[in-house]
């Protein structure tokens, strides 16, 4: 059966219903891979930004939260804009963006140059994020979406765990003397790639003339957003003070003054800038809770392995991204394995790979606290247990979300999403951040057993998060609903 969509004022028509677009998912895969590569490369870079830059504790905080701050707050807004003028369009947009804002960082003289170039960058990403997921559901065929989604778990998965790996690796090489800048010019040949191949292979889907922007719903929504991440990243480094408070109050002030105006505009007809009527499916408000948790214990737990190897045991770059590598293949090797069993089992899949990866978690906590002195060799396998069951939760939680969205809704269902994983993110970071470095105590203790006791500490209360994952994977829809293709 074929389907077609008007888009740009001319129909792109689909495939057949059981093809998938595999080049276009390559080109916007790509993207997708670098953003979150991004989020995590910069991790391992921080010792030698320091090293250059003499940048202080405070820029190199805002070296990752610049980029995280601007693509949590623009995500949703950018989905409209791509619903508005083309996905093509804007997704081109944020490639250019993000490659540019690459040279500039790569470029950068100076700690200040550098957390400007990460915020464009941040803005690049956002552009760019929403629109893999909105292909996703516009382009495949409802049947196939499981296989697709499947490699987009693995894309993000391996770029979470693998960016701790390729930094170490590019830094280590050192290639002309550029050291840690050369996790950002390895976005500049990918970026410029991927423009001339989304030239050429990314159809135009999305614009609706007859659609406004909700321009109210985004000031206030970015308002919401701004309050709700500024705080969750700088809380933690800034001693918890009165404005982190007042910030977060101001945020559920926000949101409530932008679920009347969502409402008020659905009421009178008009183009919300969110339709709440989203979260009334139950797949889909489960699932952004289960993504908030899932990418909470993520992001903030290979934070804390990365200070773990780095400050804890004095580990180069290289050394600390090669102690990653036994669990990123493991997480490959599974997130394959859930992609071919998820539409046999459904939702079993996931409960199992949630009570892997929980176990994960306890297990590295009873070791560390169990007396060994920590080394890489100790932690290696239970960093692997918790990459098997990550691959078997993550890479399906993302169709998950979205398996009941209708292909109209796709854009900002897809934006809510990536929101939902920067939110989850930068609350991870900032309440695990906060257990990790109030037991990281090397004066106390010297350096190694200080790095042992936090970590495990961390790892336990990664573990309350990932039960918590574990109890919504169980309210989850057993099976998701067939869509017409």
């Amino acid at each position: 059966m074929a389907r077609s969509q008007q888009t740009a004022g001319r129909p792109v028509a689909a495939a057949k219903a059981d093809a998938i677009p595999w080049m276009t998912m390559a080109v916007v895969l790509a993207a997708l891979f670098i953003a979150v590569l991004d989020s995590f490369i910069v991790v391992v870079a921080d010792p030698s930004i320091v090293a250059d830059l003499h940048a202080s504790d405070s820029d190199i905080q805002w070296v990752l939260a610049g980029y995280q701050l601007s693509y949590a707050v623009f995500i949703i807004t950018a989905t409209r804009l791509a619903d508005l003028y083309g996905r093509k369009r804007i997704f081109l947009l944020g490639v250019a963006l993000f490659t540019l804002s690459s040279i500039a960082c790569a470029l950068s003289p100076s700690a200040g140059s550098l957390i400007a170039a990460r915020v464009l960058q941040g803005f690049g990403a956002a552009l760019m994020v929403p629109q893999v997921f909105a292909y996703v559901t516009v382009l495949v065929p409802a049947a196939r979406r499981h296989s697709v989604y499947g490699v987009v778990g693995l894309v993000m998965g391996m770029a979470t765990i693998g960016g701790q790996v390729i930094g170490g690796l590019l830094i280590g090489a050192d290639l002309f003397g550029s050291g840690w800048r050369l996790v950002f010019w390895v976005n500049v040949p990918i970026g410029l790639a991927m423009f001339l191949l989304a030239l050429r292979h990314v159809p135009r889907t999305g614009a609706a003339a007859t659609r406004k922007l909700d321009l109210p719903g985004v000031l206030v929504l970015s308002a919401a957003l701004f309050l709700l991440v500024l705080p969750l990243i700088q809380g933690q480094q800034a001693g918890w003070p009165g404005w982190v408070w007042l910030c977060f109050a101001g945020s559920a002030v926000a949101f409530g003054l932008f679920t009347a105006i969502e409402r008020g505009r659905e009421r009178r007809g008009g183009d919300p800038l969110v339709p709440l009527t989203l979260f009334g499916q139950r797949s889909f408000s489960l699932g952004i809770v289960l993504v908030l948790a899932l990418y909470a214990l993520i992001y903030s737990y290979y934070l804390a392995l990365s200070v773990t190897l780095q400050q804890g045991l004095h580990m180069s770059a290289l050394g600390a991204g090669l102690t990653y590598a036994p669990a990123a293949t493991a997480f490959f090797v599974f997130s394959m394995v859930a992609s071919r069993t998820i539409p046999k089992y459904g939702r079993r899949v996931l409960e199992i790979g949630a009570v892997i990866l929980a176990s994960g978690y306890l297990a590295t906590g009873l070791l560390l606290v169990s007396g060994p002195r920590l080394t890489p060799l100790l932690v290696i396998p239970t960093l692997v247990l918790q990459s098997v069951g990550g691959g078997l939760v993550i890479t399906p939680a993302l169709n998950t979300v979205l398996s009941r969205v209708t292909p109209e809704s796709a854009g900002v269902a897809s934006g809510v999403l990536s929101t939902a994983q920067q939110c989850g993110g930068a609350l991870g970071v900032a309440v695990i951040g906060a257990v990790f470095f109030s037991a990281f105590r090397p004066a106390e203790t010297g350096r190694v057993a200080a790095a042992g006791h936090a970590f495990a500490v961390a790892s336990f209360g990664t573990f309350v998060i990932a039960v918590i994952a574990g109890i919504v994977v169980f309210l989850l829809p057993k099976q998701p609903a067939a869509q017409p293709s």
